[in-house]
């Protein structure tokens, strides 16, 4: 097999190989198949270099005299007549090809930047907490008032999202006289039951600690301590952000209900997160 036909085979065996590549990415993907179809792409991309450089590219260095540098015509002649055109259009169409295969492995190497899927948007910034939403436990049951005894705490979900990883919050019930909150905040605890997110603001752990005695809400994992009097600040520990309050509200038949998502981001704080996002 010629060196030209040689190149060519490997070209196109790198171009199919990385459309391939990029067609079983969108079909599901497979990671083993992928990087079989890789290393084709590659290899073959590679062998068309090496033998392109080694077998037509192989120019020894001539040393002659110098000579007049205008050749006579009847020289210029026999060397337009012995042109082999041929060559010329092989050479054209290896081009193409390594172009071609340079192409196709661009598209196929750009699937780990589509791999990385679409930005959050607002998702981080929004739980399924809605405006009526009844406050239900584990068990899916409605929770009034009444239920509560002072100092007791219930982790509870929206009714149409029990076991909601973003939307778990804890139910508390104190003494109304007993909360430290702004006239509005105050609003957001009837009968002295108020919500907060059960995500720790530091690594996301879940506050699963209550000091009923000392109104304070601790993460085990690394002793974040928050008051829950005065609207969940952090005492101790690395948290900087308190935990969100839930603004709850008591409907007509008397149940505990959602006045509307948390005012803030629930979780930890990431790169998005400003004070512009969580002012209102």
């Amino acid at each position: 097999m010629t060196a030209e036909r040689l190149i060519a085979a490997s070209l196109v065996v790198s171009a199919l190989a990385s459309l391939a590549l990029v067609v079983v990415f969108f079909v599901g993907g497979h990671p083993q198949i992928e990087g079989i179809l890789l290393a084709l792409a590659l290899g073959g991309l590679g062998a068309g270099i090496v033998i392109w450089s080694i077998r037509l590219l192989n120019a020894p260095i001539q040393v002659e005299e110098r000579h007049p540098l205008a050749s006579p015509e009847q020289t210029r002649n026999d060397a337009a007549s012995t042109v082999d055109m041929r060559s010329i259009t092989r050479r054209t169409l290896l081009v193409r090809l390594l172009l071609g295969a340079v192409g196709a492995l661009a598209a196929a190497l750009a699937i780990p930047a589509l791999a990385l899927g679409p930005g959050p948007g607002r998702e981080l910034f929004q739980t399924p907490w809605r405006a009526g939403s009844r406050i239900v436990g584990d068990d899916g049951l409605p929770i009034r008032p009444d239920d509560l005894a002072i100092g007791s705490v219930r982790t509870v979900f929206p009714e149409d999202a029990i076991g909601s990883p973003e939307a778990v919050t804890l139910l508390i019930k104190v003494r109304p006289s007993e909360l430290r909150l702004d006239a509005q905040r105050m609003s957001w605890a009837p009968e002295g039951c108020v919500g907060y997110s059960k995500i720790c603001t530091h690594a996301g752990c879940p506050v699963g600690l209550y000091r009923a005695e000392e109104h304070a809400l601790l993460c085990p994992c690394h002793q974040s301590t928050f008051d829950v009097l005065r609207g969940a600040v952090p005492t101790f520990g690395p948290a900087a952000r308190p935990l969100p309050q839930l603004p709850i509200d008591v409907d007509a038949d008397g149940f505990l209900v959602a006045r509307g998502d948390f005012p803030e981001p629930v979780g930890p704080s990431f790169w998005n997160l400003t004070h512009t996002e969580t002012d209102g």
